[in-house]
């Protein structure tokens, strides 16, 4: 049963998820972003809007066909007719993206990078296409001939095709022509299949300072004739199209399989899903258009969606660099941790204090680091580690299987249904099956959301633990484009829980009790909810009383009613929440005390940090969860408390400056509008910039106050800590909260 909103109460759930992705637009539409920078962004909001339809837009379609009733949806919504607004919203956005690129192409040709087609080139890109198309993509091209099909073929999900119309030469008085061929049909038509594994972008020749590419589409129209030289035709178009199907994975109920299998199985068929959107070329003839959408049996139901000569626009996230730095964003060095060194043991730092890493503000090797040294320590003799989302070539791995090599008693919990990454975390899977790691396949009916990994050492006869927490997967990849905080500890009380979680995993009907750690799904909400209520009885007697968090997304209506709760009686309420926010911040009698920003910029913003303002004695905690419905009360999910003083100031500055930022905060409202926070006479505060900025200057006070040799970084230069870490200027997600 879904749960029954008032009008104006809850923002539509789905509507603010457009609204986040519009927020990624208006970076592809900002002057002030680099140019190539602005087509990455175009890039992000066309693969978020993959994401949405194979799973939002799926779900509420199913919801459709199943004939749910307006009363079991939000805000009065049958599912048909959300549907509807959400595909009119989809149109409207894709529009103004078609809008965008044409201007940001026409500021590449002042830069001179000119995008050509097939009908734009000289003779010497002519000849340079033409042997591209033989060397390179002709041996990779899917062509079908689609008339006479007993089947038609079903079209991959995401991939780009080219809708192939020939208009035949036809012979009177018989089906033949002289090589063959039937004729009977005045009009073939052909699908072509965009390779995935060629780059969509070609640099052609120039003999001058002028850069020109075409795309990948564009060479395969200049080869038509090539391929299709065999047929008698007198005239041939192409136009694109893309289709999207749900996402949903349907486990197989056969006891007899295991769950790898169950999910190989499922990841299969999603290939052939259910249709949730067909995106096509508006220039499409509209028999070539009708014959496709009653083959592919697209109806009413599913969302038809015009578009312009070219799909598949999140490929501009590669979109070529030409050598053009200057139109980039600046590349900031990763920063080391004080009194962290990368040379040297971590875990013995980490038994005298804690230490904090935000990443890519800071480099996040101290956690491979970490892990590299727990390998080959001679005193660790066990580690565990929860695995959501991996790297493509994940060193995090690597460490693990260097550990189990060295004798180590390695546990794993890698979460096979992590959407979209169900077949890369199995093919992890057998790597570590084959080297005697064991592994949990998480729990059943709930999926392993949290972030911990623990090492166990032997010190003096007696078991020590030392680990980390983080808000973020363990990817070093994703690492340098998300922001997210990790917390190193040797806390022995908060390392004795981490180790009940894995006693969890191995005995699932057996609830943990615990004193710092809050864990979904048995305790996240009600600790949560307790700790508002205290700060509503702070307020209530006149003490000072906020509350200050930093989310993904705030979706749950139980959450949303306390913080409202929490409002009417005085609290004062700061959200940066950066994705989906259902709260409606600001109505009288409502959430007046309630203030709510969304931070889009360079970085995806994707820490969770809870802070509750206790009458002057602030508890602090990050998490895995966000306030959503699934977080809380359907996977397990870990919070931390932070304990060190230094460490909860470095939480408060880092929070301030992200709430004082007027240059890419966006405030959250019951219009959806996406307004930029006024700026007022105040200077530009840009929060990534300043969050940089923050932590280098923490480290020019040490370089300027400790002498060389007495400080671990003096041997540690920004740029040795550097080398692979740059950043990539890339957003993805990013929109379901991974």
């Amino acid at each position: 049963m879904i749960h029954h909103s008032p009008v104006n109460l809850y923002t539509d759930r789905e509507k603010s998820w457009l609204a986040f992705n519009a927020r990624v637009l208006q970076e592809a539409a900002d002057e002030t972003v680099p140019l190539l920078d602005r087509l990455r962004f175009l890039g992000i909001f066309s693969n978020n809007f993959d994401e949405f339809f194979r799973v939002r837009y799926a779900a509420i379609r199913r919801l459709s066909l199943e004939g749910i009733t307006s009363e079991e949806l939000p805000l009065n919504h049958s599912a048909h007719k959300l549907l509807g607004e959400i595909t009119d919203i989809v149109i409207e956005q894709q529009s103004e993206s078609l809008r965008i690129l044409s201007l940001i192409e026409k500021e590449l040709e002042r830069e001179n990078i000119f995008m050509l087609n097939e009908t734009q080139l000289n003779r010497e890109q002519q000849l340079f296409v033409k042997d591209f198309f033989i060397q390179k993509v002709g041996p990779e091209l899917v062509t079908i001939i689609l008339n006479d099909l007993e089947e038609f073929p079903s079209l991959r999900d995401g991939s780009g095709y080219l809708a192939v119309k020939l208009n035949m030469k036809t012979k009177l008085g018989t089906d033949e022509d002289e090589d063959g061929f039937l004729s009977k049909h005045k009009v073939r038509y052909a699908v072509i299949e965009v390779p995935r594994t060629i780059n969509r972008f070609l640099i052609l020749p120039s003999a001058s300072e002028k850069q020109y590419i075409i795309m990948l589409d564009d060479v395969i129209r200049f080869n038509l004739d090539s391929i299709f030289n065999i047929f008698k035709y007198e005239s041939v178009t192409a136009h694109m199209i893309k289709i999207t199907r749900d996402a949903q994975l349907d486990l197989d109920s056969d006891q007899s399989k295991s769950l790898m299998e169950k999910i190989w199985t499922g990841v299969k068929d999603r290939r052939i899903g259910e249709p949730v959107r067909f995106v096509y070329d508006v220039e499409i003839e509209n028999d070539t258009l009708q014959f496709l959408l009653t083959n592919l049996k697209i109806d009413a139901s599913d969302s038809i969606i015009p578009g312009g000569r070219y799909h598949n626009r999140r490929d501009y996230m590669d979109f070529p660099t030409l050598g053009r730095n200057d139109l980039l964003y600046q590349q900031n060095p990763p920063l080391p941790v004080n009194g962290l060194s990368l040379e040297g043991s971590i875990l013995q730092k980490i038994k005298k204090k804690d230490y904090l890493i935000y990443a890519p503000y800071q480099t996040y090797s101290y956690v491979i680091k970490f892990l590299r040294e727990a390998a080959l320590d001679p005193k660790v003799f066990a580690i565990k580690i929860t695995l959501y989302r991996l790297a493509k070539n994940s060193q995090i791995i690597s460490s693990l299987i260097n550990a189990a090599r060295n004798g180590k008693k390695v546990t794993v919990q890698i979460e096979l249904q992590a959407r979209f990454d169900e077949a890369s975390n199995i093919t992890y899977a057998e790597a570590m099956q084959t080297e005697g790691i064991n592994l949990i396949f998480g729990v059943k009916g709930l999926k392993v959301h949290s972030k911990i990994c623990l090492a166990e050492r032997m010190e003096g006869g007696k078991v020590r633990r030392y680990g980390f927490i983080s808000t973020g997967n363990f990817n070093e990849s994703t690492a340098r484009i998300y922001t997210d905080v990790t917390l190193f500890t040797a806390h022995q009380q908060i390392m004795k829980e981490v180790a009940r979680i894995f006693d969890f995993f191995d005995v699932n009907y057996r609830v943990h009790r615990y004193k710092h750690l809050v864990v979904s799904p048995h305790y996240t909400r009600n600790k949560f909810s307790k700790l508002i209520d205290r700060e509503i009885l702070h307020a209530i007697a006149g003490k000072d009383a906020f509350i200050k968090l930093k989310m993904n997304s705030l979706t749950d209506f139980r959450m949303i009613d306390k913080l409202y709760e929490a409002s009417r009686e005085g609290v004062r309420i700061q959200l940066i929440i950066r994705g989906m926010c259902c709260l409606v911040p600001g109505v009288p009698g409502m959430s007046d005390n309630i203030e709510a920003i969304s931070i889009v910029d360079n970085y995806l913003e994707h820490p969770r940090i809870f802070i509750f303002g206790n009458n002057g004695k602030p508890d602090i905690y990050i998490s895995s969860a966000d306030f959503m419905t699934r977080n809380l009360d359907s996977r397990v999910e870990v919070s931390c408390p932070i304990y060190d003083e230094d460490i909860k100031k470095e939480l408060l500055d880092t929070f301030e400056i992200g709430w004082k930022g007027n240059v890419k905060a966006r405030l959250h409202s019951q219009g959806l509008e996406n307004k930029y926070r006024k700026r007022g006479n105040a200077k530009p505060f840009r929060a990534q910039i300043e969050t940089y900025n923050y932590y280098r200057d923490k480290l020019e006070v040490i370089y300027e106050v400790v002498k060389p040799e007495e400080s671990n970084l003096a041997s540690e230069p920004l740029s040795s800590l550097a080398s692979q870490d740059t950043k990539e200027n890339i957003l993805n997600n990013t929109s379901t909260g991974k």
